[in-house]
């Protein structure tokens, strides 16, 4: 009996814990609270029947849109948008008033600084009116529609204009002979010559021909934190080359094996993840970071990958590169450049990093100075491979050359270990039998 009775009291404990993680998530969110206490209930206190999800995270009773009941009519409001989002911008609805929803249909799209976030509709539904405009600032809890349950869509009808109803065309009236008068003579109108102007006045465009729109949330945070990093990092730039015979040939010789084992295709970029997690490994003060008067060093390595979109660019994480194969790899940066360009990326995805690949070779770009993603302390960029003439064993040879350029963070990482990680990566990419032996 004694033991019934603890393992009962076990269950509610967790239980509350459960309950109590998933209220401070919501703290600030007070006003959507009053939805999860059943309607006409006199208790004020949250039953573990209705609201313990068993075996679920604390974050799902917020991951979707809240949603006031108010009988047949439900609010559509902002759901939360992840721990370090406060707010974001109203940027366009999916749906117009009078139209039919079904239950987490997206009626609208918020924009942070970071992804973009769909607010659903909480029941299916007629959309009754919108709350919320276009361009408003809003937070998690915000109401942006009202939907009613048991309407009808309604079926918008264009009234006949007064211009396209038939008129009744007057009389003809009676000819007139034309008036006949004789020429006037006009006096000559002095000609006036148009005003100088100063030599050194610019000319400039009229207004007309000039667009002004609102700077997106995403490009204000690149911009933002773009020149915070050049206001705290002590920025330097060091550049190599790289022969790309090797790893392009060993592409090409396993290229059909590597997709039909694995189902995706073989890039240059794995072998580049790869290169700098050995790299990383060899020198962990790259992998480092300054924090007030400390210095923080990860034992682990993950990937930060520069993707461009429509949108702007931004920074998806490869979790645990160095646990990972080449193939892992590959199917998690397609994964997530698929995600990034439909602009499906959860902030999760983009959190973290120790260390960022920017890729601006596929561009076409010849060689460039990458600036540093806070908070990490390095950043490494590639660019477009060129046949290029080079001295091989005495001989001169055409080779694919690429240039890479580290950048890094000056006051954390000398010179000597830049230099020392940077010709890592270009041993074990012109060798990548390097990897296999670990040498």
């Amino acid at each position: 009996m004694a033991s019934r009775i603890a393992s009962r009291l076990l269950r509610r404990t967790n239980a509350t814990l459960v309950l109590l993680r998933s209220y401070t998530h919501a703290r600030n969110y007070s006003s959507q609270l009053s939805a999860l206490i059943p309607i006409g209930s006199q208790s004020s206190k949250l039953s573990r029947r209705h609201y313990y999800l068993p075996n679920a995270s604390p974050y799902q009773l917020w991951s979707r849109s809240f949603a006031s009941d108010n009988g047949d009519k439900v609010e559509a409001v902002v759901p939360f948008m992840g721990e370090s989002v406060t707010d974001g911008t109203l940027a366009n609805f999916l749906k117009k008033p009078g139209e039919r929803v079904e239950a987490d249909e997206p009626i609208a799209q918020i924009e942070t600084d970071k992804v973009t976030i769909d607010v659903s509709s909480p029941e299916a539904g007629v959309i009754e009116k919108f709350i919320a405009s276009e361009g408003d600032t809003v937070t998690p809890g915000t109401k942006v529609a009202i939907i009613s349950k048991s309407a009808a869509p309604t079926e918008t009808h264009v009234a006949p204009s007064e211009d396209a109803a038939p008129k009744e065309t007057p009389p003809p009236k009676a000819e007139e002979k034309p008036k006949v008068e004789p020429p006037k003579m006009q006096a000559p109108k002095p000609t006036t010559l148009p005003p100088k102007t100063s030599p050194t006045e610019p000319q400039l465009p009229p207004k007309e021909r000039e667009r002004r729109v609102p700077m997106p949330r995403l490009r204000k945070r690149i911009a933002n934190r773009l020149k915070d990093s050049q206001n705290t990092f002590a920025m330097l730039t060091t550049f190599n080359e790289v022969d790309m015979t090797n790893l392009m040939k060993l592409r090409s010789d396993y290229k059909d094996e590597f997709v039909t084992k694995h189902g995706v295709k073989l890039g240059l970029m794995s072998c580049f993840v790869k290169a700098a997690v050995s790299a990383l490994q060899n020198q962990p003060i790259v992998n480092a970071v300054i924090d007030g008067d400390d210095i923080i060093y990860r034992d682990y390595v993950d990937i930060s990958v520069a993707v461009g979109t429509s949108k702007g660019l931004v920074v998806p994480v490869i979790r645990d590169a160095d646990t990972m194969n080449f193939a892992d790899i590959e199917k998690g940066i397609n994964n997530l450049a698929k995600k990034a360009t439909e602009g499906a990326l959860s902030i999760d995805e983009m959190a973290g990093g120790t260390f960022t690949i920017s890729n601006g070779g596929v561009y076409g770009s010849l060689i460039s100075t990458p600036i540093i993603n806070p908070p990490q302390s390095v950043i490494l960029g590639m660019h477009s491979i060129v046949q290029r003439p080079v001295v091989v064993d005495g001989s001169i040879l055409a080779r694919p050359m690429m240039y890479l350029a580290l950048t890094y963070d000056h006051r954390l990482i000398d010179g000597r270990e830049a230099v020392f990680f940077l010709r890592r990566i270009k041993d074990v990419v012109e060798d990548p039998r390097r990897l296999l032996l670990d040498v």
